[in-house]
């Protein structure tokens, strides 16, 4: 039987891997647990990336949010070769402000053959949640 990598392991191939995008907006990844089946995140997105002063735009609060739950899947399932958003919807209860250390979680809530349910949530170094999101996604894994 072959040894499952550690979680420490699964972060550092994470971040060797990570799309440029998050480097831009501060992001690397933290931690990871497949027991868990999730993956957090730990950002400090630069004032260029916000408006009015230091407030994240929108769609970057997204885009923290769904790396989150793609890398969990990742991170949790080496045979998925490919990750397609089908449906994202996302909830903002807070303002998320930039220059300031944020954390976001993702979680694979059910995954099968084909399909991912999955949802994160982006907190306030405080802990306070700014905003959480839900997805379905359409899962390609090895033909092996």
């Amino acid at each position: 039987m072959k040894d499952r990598p550690t979680e420490d392991h699964i972060v550092a191939t994470l971040n060797q891997h990570r799309p440029a995008f998050i480097a831009l907006l501060g992001g690397k990844v933290i931690a990871a647990s497949s027991q868990h089946q999730s993956c957090t995140f730990e950002f400090c997105v630069p004032g260029e990336f916000c408006h009015s002063g230091d407030i994240v735009q929108g769609g970057f609060v997204t885009a923290m949010l769904d790396a989150a739950m793609a890398h969990a899947v990742f991170g949790c399932d080496p045979t998925v070769t490919r990750l397609s958003s089908l449906e994202i919807s996302t909830r903002y209860e807070s303002v998320t402000r930039g220059g300031v250390v944020l954390h976001v979680e993702g979680r694979i809530r059910k995954i099968t053959r084909s399909v991912a349910f999955l949802e994160a949530e982006l907190r306030s170094e405080a802990g306070e949640i700014l905003a959480c999101a839900s997805s379905v996604a359409k899962v390609a894994r090895d033909a092996a």
